[in-house]
């Protein structure tokens, strides 16, 4: 484990002072189920901290980068850097997968690949790296890992989150506008849970996951992108 540790402050430019916090960082909930004993907590507080350290990031990094775009243009720019998509692409260049602690079980069925798990980790270390150093080393993090999807994203002449593509999508395929519905709910108010459900008329074409509805819905869009695509 401490090499793990080491090698993963050696990735990300950063090292603790206090190496519990990136402990919790990685820490999927999975994986107390099965080490009871050791006192862990889950990464989720972490994940819901450097959830608005990034929204608010990202905001400020696009306003300041693009003056003459207008509130639309950054909205979706802004969807579109830090959906669960792009934040798990961005989890695996710097190999997150392979450092998360998980279960057993979650880890046979795929979740050191599994894009919310990466998403929602790569959240909980931006958590926690500023819970251990402030906003100095988060904010450099978020320079680190992210100015390559800025750049590349930006340079799209239409920005289109990802429920708008779906619609889009669903519309040129069936004529049909997109509705979504809130499945389940689960967790205290800080650490809320929900599954979406995407349909087109009464046929259900995908369900999502995340720590809000908004993610949720954007989980469930993206699944259904593929499936109209023909992507899956």
């Amino acid at each position: 484990m401490n090499q793990n540790l080491k090698d993963f402050q050696i990735t990300i430019d950063y090292s603790f002072n206090d190496e519990n916090k990136l402990i919790k960082g990685l820490t999927h909930r999975s994986y107390l189920n099965e080490h009871r004993g050791e006192n862990l907590q889950s990464n989720e507080t972490c994940e819901f901290l450097g959830d608005s350290i990034l929204e608010f990031w990202i905001s400020d990094k696009l306003f300041n980068l693009f003056p003459k775009f207008d509130e639309g243009d950054l909205t979706n720019l802004r969807a579109l850097i830090v959906c669960t998509q792009n934040l798990a692409l961005i989890s695996k260049d710097i190999n997150i997968g392979s450092f998360v602690m998980l279960s057993k079980g979650e880890e046979k069925h795929g979740g050191r690949t599994n894009p919310s798990i990466l998403a929602d980790t790569f959240e909980a270390i931006l958590g926690s790296i500023y819970l251990d150093g402030g906003t100095t080393p988060a904010f450099a993090f978020l320079e680190k890992t992210l100015n390559k999807s800025i750049l590349e994203l930006s340079s799209k002449q239409v920005f289109k989150d990802p429920k708008s593509l779906f619609q889009e999508i669903a519309q040129s395929k069936k004529g049909i506008t997109p509705k979504y519905q809130t499945i389940s709910e689960s967790g205290p108010d800080h650490q809320k849970k929900f599954e979406v459900a995407v349909f087109l008329n009464e046929e259900l074409i995908a369900s999502g996951h995340g720590n809000s509805k908004q993610k949720a819905e954007e989980d469930a869009s993206i699944k259904a992108t593929k499936i109209l695509t023909n992507l899956v």
